[in-house]
């Protein structure tokens, strides 16, 4: 349980009294208008879901991704045993195991650089997850404390009428955790970007410039 785990009983609660009162309206002009606009949706809706975002699993993907790197060691060095045998039909298997060598373990468009690569956007999110929750937390707690809180609880009581500061509040608690949900969706939006080129599916590369290189040391030679 981290930090967002312990205040999301109390801040649900804020958040889930701010939703109401926003939707009656924003106060017209306010800088939550835009956030708003942007996220779709509301603050306490927002963070229920993110919620349910833990950086555990996705590091534990990483690390299920990287287990699978051993077997196609197993099979690469299998295929790099040189054969007893010579002739036409043996030359046809040489050049088709240094292809298939190629493709499975050569470079980062390799099956194997496909997965390390698998891995590290898995071990990338998982950091973004870590990260955006201590700072959705920090943002929790600061609203919490706040006199915006106080006059949000106050606003929403059996048989209070909201008014034109509560609605205010309401706005200025949503504008922060809005803030900080959106610059969390930027920073996964920016990953996916940067991550996209190495993540691309993988094709067959049956031409055969140089004999593939497994171990630091060259698998097949001519």
């Amino acid at each position: 349980m981290d930090a967002l785990d312990r205040l999301a009983e109390p801040g649900l609660d804020l958040l889930t009294r701010v939703d109401a009162l926003l939707a009656a309206g924003a106060p017209e002009g306010h800088r939550l208008w835009p956030l708003l606009r942007r996220m779709q949706v509301l603050p306490g809706a927002a963070v229920r879901e993110f919620l349910d975002l833990h950086p555990a699993p996705l590091t534990g993907a990483g690390h299920a991704v990287r287990r699978l790197v051993r077997g196609y060691d197993d099979t690469c060095a299998a295929l790099a045993d040189p054969v007893a045998w010579s002739g036409p039909a043996a030359a046809a298997y040489d050049e088709a195991r240094t292809a298939l060598l190629r493709h499975l373990d050569e470079g980062p468009e390799s099956l194997v650089g496909r997965l390390e690569s698998t891995a590290g956007y898995a071990d990338a999110l998982a950091d973004w997850a870590e990260g955006s929750r201590v700072a959705l937390a920090r943002a929790l707690a600061e609203v919490l404390r706040s006199a915006e809180a106080v006059t949000v609880h106050a606003a929403t009581r059996p048989g209070a009428e909201a008014g034109r500061s509560g609605s205010l509040a309401a706005a200025e608690i949503a504008t922060r955790v809005l803030g900080v949900l959106g610059v969390a969706y930027d920073g996964a939006e920016t990953l996916l970007r940067q991550w996209a080129p190495s993540l691309a599916e993988t094709t067959w590369r049956d031409r055969v410039t140089s004999a593939p290189r497994y171990g630091g040391t060259t698998r097949i030679g001519h």
